[in-house]
């Protein structure tokens, strides 16, 4: 199969009969193999009843219910170990991204030989304050912080992956927005954007809030730690720990040759005594931190298991 489209969804019953249309349209005209896989999740309209209905006028059509909304990093994430394509591609339900752009998406993946291919919407409808300024700020924070200097737009619905990268990452909580970053700390470093046209939403509303921000800034946080130390915890807390710990000892060394060699009193009085107490015992926690962080997984087995009502089309 040549494509696998990959479109989470909440609350987009208006949207879905013209996005499936329009995908199907593309597909035909370029001889493509492919599959649509949605992803309900959660949704309180009729949404899923239109996939069903959808999926009957054609095959290809596929889809996923959850029982309850679990956010789009679970439904990106349950796709793509589901995907057959030998390209995923990713895009919203609200037909602000264009299948137009497949084409070229999925010649940049075969031909080109990149691993992910993000897109940049260099002209948005969004609100300039609540979403555009925002998304600038974050945008330039990932890029300092990931090293990836070359995109523009982290949070594009609208990317492009060879197949074996979707099976070899994992996203959970809200890290769909650093899906470039997961990608690179596992070793798909081929990764560039290409700009895609922007549409004004036709129906319904935005499904995120500012909250989104908070979040995806912890999130990035966690990528940073785990793609960093997260098969070496003992590189960071056992190095801190080690510092702090010799940092405590020596002051206190310092303080015992005061007492015993020197005579000074009232060495138990001095701030500098209480400092000493507590870098030791901090670098002590710190140590053992790392220890046990080498000793068991860093997530639980479960971190990626949700509630899934009903399947379409998928064995």
């Amino acid at each position: 199969m040549d494509i696998s489209v990959v479109i989470p969804l909440l609350n987009e019953a208006e949207s879905l009969p013209e996005l499936f249309s329009w995908i199907e349209k593309v597909m035909q005209e370029n001889n493509f193999t492919y599959e649509i896989i949605a992803v309900d999740d959660g949704s309180t309209d009729n949404s899923w009843e239109i996939i069903q209905n959808l999926s009957k006028e054609n095959q290809n059509i596929k889809g996923i219910r959850f029982q309850r909304n679990y956010g789009k990093s679970a439904a990106l994430q349950t796709a793509f170990q589901a995907t057959n394509g030998n390209v995923v591609i990713t895009m919203d339900a609200d037909l602000q991204d264009s299948p137009d752009e497949i084409p070229e998406l999925y010649s940049m993946i075969v031909r080109e030989k990149y691993h992910l291919v993000s897109g940049w919407k260099q002209e948005r409808f969004d609100n300039k304050l609540t979403k555009n300024l925002p998304s600038k700020l974050f945008n330039f924070v990932t890029q300092q912080v990931s090293g990836i200097k070359n995109l523009h737009d982290f949070n594009c619905g609208l990317k492009a992956y060879n197949s074996e990268v979707v099976k070899n990452i994992e996203i959970y909580g809200e890290m769909h927005r650093y899906i470039p970053v997961i990608a690179k700390w596992a070793g798909y470093s081929k990764i560039t954007e290409k700009p895609v046209k922007h549409q004004k939403r036709k129906y319904g509303v935005t499904k995120f809030g500012i909250e989104r921000f908070i979040n995806g800034f912890l999130d990035l946080l966690s990528i940073t730690f785990v793609g960093r130390f997260g098969k070496r915890p003992m590189h960071l807390f056992g190095v801190l720990g080690t510092l702090s710990f010799f940092f405590g000892f020596v002051i206190l060394i310092y303080m015992a040759y005061s007492k015993l060699i020197l005579g000074e009193a009232g060495m138990a009085n001095r701030p500098l005594f209480y400092l000493g107490i507590l870098t030791v015992i901090v670098g002590t926690q710190l140590f053992l931190a790392g220890f046990l962080g080498e000793l068991i997984a860093r997530n639980s087995n479960e971190r990626n298991l949700y509630n899934i009502k009903e399947t379409l089309g998928l064995s």
